[in-house]
């Protein structure tokens, strides 16, 4: 997996070069977003743990994993935000159910 990811950050450091105001621009909103403010860094981070689950983005998974435990988090704290993106995302699935049965009914 390591080689995996160098290999994605160089191509990311490429991406930077075709466009490199919005990238620097989004790597800065990104990294002033996760500081302490009204909610902690911590906070941030394992927010941003369950959004990643949620989204499917293996990247985050890494990123904000690795975020939340630099910033404190303890391996309960990271999968308690797990299950409640869990809730959230089969909540979900179970609130659009009623379009399938709206679906089949037309």
């Amino acid at each position: 997996m390591v080689g995996v990811r160098h290999f994605q950050y160089s191509r990311l450091k490429e991406l930077s070069n075709h466009h490199e105001g919005a990238f620097h621009a989004f790597v800065d909103f990104d990294q002033k977003s996760m500081k302490d403010g009204a909610i902690s860094a911590k906070d941030k981070e394992l927010i941003a743990v369950a959004s990643a689950h949620t989204t499917g983005c293996p990247y985050c998974i890494d990123v904000h994993t690795k975020g939340a435990k630099q910033q404190g988090a303890t391996k309960e704290e990271v999968a308690e935000a797990i299950f409640v993106a869990t809730a959230l995302k089969a909540g979900s699935a179970i609130a659009h159910s009623v379009n399938a049965l709206n679906a089949y009914d037309e």
